[in-house]
């Protein structure tokens, strides 16, 4: 079991269950578009939300978010110590740094001087795009050995200045390095760890990266906080965790679809009605398995297990529950009836 931090009211690791964490897009000077949009983070399932605070006016921003927002805030530093500082004493609930690009270790132990005295963590955060020369040389590229290297150097110079408040996300764009990375780690260490697959591409690909590398750890027991990144709003990178959590079988919350794939004996438009039913559910939490099938003879038999479900035939359909048929309905009155019931559940 992992060491236990706390990011405003957010317990992170030590058994506690996986939080769902995104960045917004927005920029952080423009106070109110981004407290629109964190809205609809929180709205989402989102638990953490992560800024930029590229310089001292969004700094400044970003204080003022803080005072508004609907959950805890991660300030995102990079270069400049005097902006993590800044952020610690604007409100923010933890500090993301790179400890390497902020300059010489007085300007390091700074920082943790600020965030031990509000008890603010620090997510050092390394990236296979980013490494130390040195490490690049002893490696020849981004390897897994060499994230892991990176990260311990960094907790080490925390820990050297009394700093144990902390989180570790070791990211790469390359799916076996990630998880290869965030494995050796854990072999290793106790400290809580964010993970997630970085610079993941379209959002076709970026959906098959995130969810190969970071189910794969989730499935090993590895991961404490989790951002699915995507080229896309952010809204759209919660309900891929979300997706991702219940597919592991880690999240209960929310409707889980099952519906088959169509083959010659589906005489209904399977693929738009899964859609519809998707689209109407989506936003459900009841923690309930809702089946769409194609086959009328054999739906509600291979969908038994399903707590509810329709399954189509020639221009009618059939509403199940647990397998037992409950109606036969026409086409077009399948989905009412469906989402009418469910409403009861």
């Amino acid at each position: 079991m992992t060491r236990q931090i706390k990011v405003g009211e957010i317990t992170i690791g030590g058994g506690a269950p996986v939080v769902i964490q995104s960045m917004l897009n927005t920029k952080t000077t423009d106070v109110a578009g981004s407290l629109a949009q964190l809205q609809q983070l929180k709205a989402a399932g989102c638990q953490i939300a992560r800024l930029a605070v590229p310089d001292m006016d969004a700094a400044k921003a970003f204080s003022d978010i803080c005072k508004e927002s609907p959950m805890p805030l991660v300030a995102d530093i990079h270069f400049d110590y005097k902006l993590a500082i800044a952020a610690a004493e604007g409100g923010a609930s933890k500090i993301r740094i790179n400890p390497g690009n902020i300059g010489g270790e007085d300007r390091v132990e700074a920082v943790v001087s600020a965030c031990k005295e509000r008890n603010i963590p620090i997510r050092i955060g390394v990236n296979g795009g980013s490494l130390d020369k040195k490490l690049l040389e002893k490696y020849s590229h981004p390897t897994a050995e060499a994230l892991v290297e990176s990260a311990f150097e960094h907790l080490e110079l925390l820990e050297k200045f009394g700093f144990y408040d902390t989180c570790v996300s070791m990211k790469s764009s390359t799916v076996p390095t990630m998880v290869a990375a965030a494995r050796l780690f854990r072999e290793k260490c106790d400290y809580p760890i964010h993970i997630g697959v970085t610079e993941t591409g379209p959002v076709r690909m970026g959906l098959m990266k995130s969810a190969m590398g970071i189910g794969a750890l989730l499935l090993d027991g590895i991961g404490d906080t989790i951002r699915v990144s995507l080229t896309d709003d952010p809204v759209e990178e919660v309900y891929a965790a979300k997706d991702i959590l219940k597919a592991a079988g880690l999240r209960k919350e929310g409707v889980n679809i099952i519906s088959c794939p169509t083959c010659g004996r589906t005489n209904i438009d399977l693929i738009g009605l899964v859609n519809q039913v998707d689209a109407a559910l989506k936003d459900c939490q009841k923690p309930i398995t809702v089946a769409v099938m194609g086959c009328i003879v054999n739906g509600p038999g291979e969908a038994r297990e399903a707590d509810i479900g329709i399954a189509g035939g020639d221009g009618c359909g059939m509403l199940f529950e647990k397998g037992e048929r409950i109606e036969k309905l026409p086409y077009d009155e399948l989905l009412p009836a469906l989402l009418k019931r469910i409403e009861t559940l």
